[in-house]
């Protein structure tokens, strides 16, 4: 069943654990109240009966833990006779459930006729048993509880509602009990979805202004009026769809802001041109607008939806990422063109007949359109005609210029980072204790961990004035976020976690990678720590920034090879998580039966079945106990499981019927051999493979290249030949390749299409080379503007480049239109001034939108709304 994590509730207090649990039985009953019904409590030991038999006292009342076991669990449960009328249920017996119910369970009667139960065998217990997966907040004992959404759940309203449950349960709470909401994904939701929003809202008002500045009111109105028409559309459209309003949508709708209203400005313009300067009438005008910039304007729009289409063509992870962005952008696109052409032309006839007379409102076009018709003719005109004039070196020094662009990449004057993640406000270290470790050992090393925490926040309070430190959920029994590799095996008490959450990434001049860097490198390492890893709390597609695999020799050789290269990358500060997924087991006791074993009768089965039930105890009985489940278990007691624990051990030789069979020892009827192996090995066609992973701090983009660089043509070659084994550089950087070879296919179906659009406007296969030569010559802005801005190129520039190929063609359709129009009466380079400076004002109008709309979010200086810098 699909869920998602909304947040997170932990309970804590310097309380008893029952207390804290009793506080979360409560919360959990008023989330369901308002409708939330997924939630998990953990950290809270389940109710346990634990019936202590030695094995002396087997021996001396000849039985078996299964006999007990048996014995109880028909006791524990009543007996269903059936059913009556009225929809009852009849049952029989009473449930014997408590210690001294349990104690009075008869197992057999003696030949003197006496009862044998099981308090004459064993003792009965009641719970306070440790927790297997025990949460503290400092030293105060701690509850914690997840809540989830379904796959139609909104994030925000829950967080909404489990904050409010929270207030009111809050205030009856006893001193010192709180309740914290930590990992909470609708306030990183609300406040990307904010930062959208008011960026999105100032670019709406750049670009109305704009349209108000350069058209008439009038003309300018109904223009803008595409905006929400297209918006609206496109939203009712997603909805019927059963797509959401996420931060990818919402900034795939902020790009089509500018957008949306080229088509409105291009037949609005010329409506306005027509009556104006040919003076035609209000319906001529509008109807002649409409008619005559059909095709520019469809082939234009066409052009853009095959270029966000291209997109489509990315697969995988990334591609599931931005694939709201071509769905989003299209339907604005389509939307705005039937909106251009079926409402616009009757707007713009009622807004040309008021254009006869003069109006007050309107004084602010008027004088700019004055001030650009005097830069249009004095500057442009002049400007056009040299350029045509001096046209090869103009050529040239394009080229030139496109060239310096290359230069700029190829020496890393501007860097390439694949995936530019948002920063992290969540940071998780997991540990794992090497076999052999107690919980209370796992206990101490969970207490350094937190001691190290605390003294870390506070010397980064010292040097900085802020605590960068919001909570710390210290655990035991289990990791926290993205587990540790290997560990599938170990006892639970062995593994144990702190899960840390940040201040806002706007408050701290550093980032995360920094603050785990020296986290790392400050923890103690307790003598039986197995492994330890730090790193940020990831959400999205990104993967391990380094991914080593290793393969071609055995599984022994393949694990001192991970260790030797784990070793050598240790000594970057960049790099943490350094982790592999080959993990040691406990040591293994292979037995075998003896001859003499065989001759007694006994099965390796049946010996297996008595040495589980001695081992790890045998559950009698479980029944529902208020929200929880409870369980009555018959084990041995624990210090009888000592190491000499097999050596000691008499096993029965005969029928358990009383009398019958002998004990023997253990050790007489196997042979033991001794193993230690490895957890989990992963096999990919049979041949051992070990993964080597971690993360790589991108605070420096030259140096992480710089590292990647020494890792694979340096470290790498080196290990290859110390252990005579094969690597391969995979995660984040295989996902890089897929994406750019997706990327490369969707780059050539996105110009195949834009071609053959070009095709049926101009009627010529040779002619829409022309156009789209330009396209390259669009890299010139991208890559100065990522220089300037100190931006690495990313996946998201990719987006961004293809998406532009569309845009740039657009301008061009509606100017070279034009320009075949005017050649026919007044020669090609006449035709080519003429028609250059009358769609001036259009083209650098549909230009300047498209600008506006997005120039909010280049300013943005939120480090949430970084990693989408590069597409703007």
């Amino acid at each position: 069943r699909w869920s998602d994590r909304v947040t997170d509730v932990v309970i804590k207090g310097p309380v008893g654990v029952d207390q804290l649990a009793n506080f979360a039985d409560e919360f959990v009953t008023r989330l369901f109240a308002v409708g939330v019904t997924r939630s998990t409590i953990r950290g809270i030991a389940a109710p346990e009966t634990v019936v202590e038999v030695t094995s002396l006292d087997l021996i001396r009342h000849d039985v078996t833990m299964r006999q007990i076991a048996d014995a109880i669990a028909e006791e524990a449960e009543t007996d269903p006779a059936g059913d009556v009328s009225g929809a009852a249920r009849v049952r029989t017996g009473v449930a014997k459930r408590s210690a001294v119910q349990i104690a009075e369970i008869v197992l057999r009667t003696t030949e003197d006729g006496t009862p044998l139960t099981v308090g004459d065998v064993a003792r009965v217990r009641v719970g306070e048993v440790d927790r297997d997966r025990a949460y503290f907040v400092g030293p105060d004992p701690a509850i914690s509880i997840r809540v989830d959404r379904s796959a139609n759940g909104d994030a925000i309203r829950m967080q909404r509602q489990v904050e409010e449950v929270a207030a009111e349960m809050q205030a009856t709470l006893p001193t010192g009990v709180e309740i914290n909401l930590i990992r909470t994904l609708a306030e990183s939701i609300t406040g990307r979805l904010n930062i959208l929003l008011d960026n999105g809202l100032i670019g709406l008002a750049l670009v109305v202004s704009l349209l108000f500045l350069f058209l008439n009111s009038r003309t300018a109105l109904w223009v803008a009026a595409g905006i929400p028409v297209a918006m609206t559309t496109t939203i009712a459209i997603m909805f019927a769809a059963g797509l959401t309003i996420n931060m990818i949508s919402l900034f795939a709708l902020i790009i089509t802001l500018g957008i949306v209203v080229d088509d409105a400005i291009v037949v609005g313009e010329h409506a306005d041109f027509r009556a104006r300067r040919l003076g035609e009438s209000p319906t001529v005008a509008a109807e002649s607008a409409a008619r005559r910039m059909f095709t520019p304007v469809f082939a234009a729009s066409m052009t853009t939806i095959i270029a966000f289409f291209g997109l489509v063509a990315i697969g995988g992870r990334f591609g599931d990422l931005i694939r709201d962005i071509p769905i989003t952008v299209i339907v604005v696109l389509v939307a705005s063109l039937v909106e251009c052409f079926l409402i616009l032309p009757n707007h713009m006839r009622h807004a040309l007949a008021h254009t006869a007379r003069q109006h007050w409102y309107d004084w602010p076009s008027r004088l700019v359109n004055k001030g650009f018709r005097r830069v249009r003719e004095s500057l442009f005109r002049p400007f056009i005609r040299a350029v045509i004039w001096a046209r090869y070196p103009v050529i040239a020094l394009a080229v030139l210029t496109l060239a310096s662009q290359a230069v700029l990449f190829i020496s890393g004057d501007v860097p390439w980072r694949f995936f530019n993640a948002p920063e992290r406000n969540s940071v998780t270290g997991n540990f794992a204790m090497a076999p052999g470790a107690t919980r209370s050992d796992t206990l101490e090393m969970m207490r350094t961990l937190q001691g190290t925490v605390e003294d870390l926040g506070a010397k980064y309070e010292a040097g900085h004035g802020l605590n960068p430190i919001k909570f710390a959920l210290a655990e035991i029994g289990g990791n926290s976020g993205r587990g540790l590799s290997g560990t599938e095996t170990k006892e639970s008490y062995q593994l144990g976690s702190i899960a840390i959450e940040l201040i806002d990434a706007d408050l701290r001049p550093y980032s995360s990678f920094a603050f785990v860097a020296e986290l790392q490198d400050a923890v103690p390492r307790h003598p039986l720590l197995e492994t330890v890893s730090f790193r940020g709390w990831r959400r999205g597609p990104g993967g391990d920034a380094i991914d080593v695999e290793l393969s071609g020799a055995s599984s022994e050789v393949l694990k001192e090879a991970a260790e030797a290269l784990k070793s050598q990358l240790g000594r970057y500060g960049e790099i943490s998580a350094l982790e592999d997924n080959l993990g040691y087991d406990k040591e293994e006791l292979l037995l075998e039966l003896t001859p003499q074993g065989q001759a007694l009768g006994l099965t390796i089965d049946a010996l297996g079945a008595t040495l589980r039930a001695r081992l790890n105890g045998i559950e009698a009985a479980t029944y529902p106990d208020g929200p929880r489940s409870a369980a009555i278990r018959v084990e041995l007691p624990a210090d009888e499981l000592t190491a000499d624990f097999l050596e000691r051990l008499l096993i029965r030789t005969g029928p358990v019927a009383a009398g019958e069979g002998v004990y023997v020892p253990l050790a007489d009827i196997v042979s033991v051999e001794r193993r230690t192996g490895f957890s989990t090995i992963r096999r990919e066609n049979g041949i051992p493979v070990v993964s080597v992973t971690g993360d790589l701090s991108e605070d420096d983009a030259d140096r992480a290249r710089e590292i990647s660089e020494e890792i694979q043509g340096a470290i790498l070659p080196q290990i290859e030949q110390n252990f005579g084994i094969s690597t391969h550089w995979s995660g984040l950087a295989e996902d890089e390749r897929n994406f750019l070879s997706d990327a490369g296919t969707g780059l050539i179906l996105c110009l195949t299409g834009i071609y053959l659009v070009l095709a049926w406007v101009f009627a010529s296969w040779f002619r829409p080379l022309v156009v789209m030569a330009i396209i390259p010559f669009g890299l010139v802005g991208a890559v100065w503007g990522h220089h300037l801005w100190n931006v690495p190129l990313s996946m998201f520039s990719v987006v961004g480049l293809i998406g532009m190929i569309g845009i740039i063609i657009n301008d061009s359709i509606v100017l070279v239109t034009t320009v075949d129009e005017y050649a026919d009466e007044r020669g090609i380079v006449a035709a080519i001034v003429d028609g250059a400076s009358d769609r001036l004002r259009p083209v650098f109008l549909t230009t300047a939108t498209t600008v506006l709309g997005l120039a909010p979010l280049l300013y943005e200086t939120s480090k949430d709304a970084q990693f989408l810098k590069p597409t703007v």
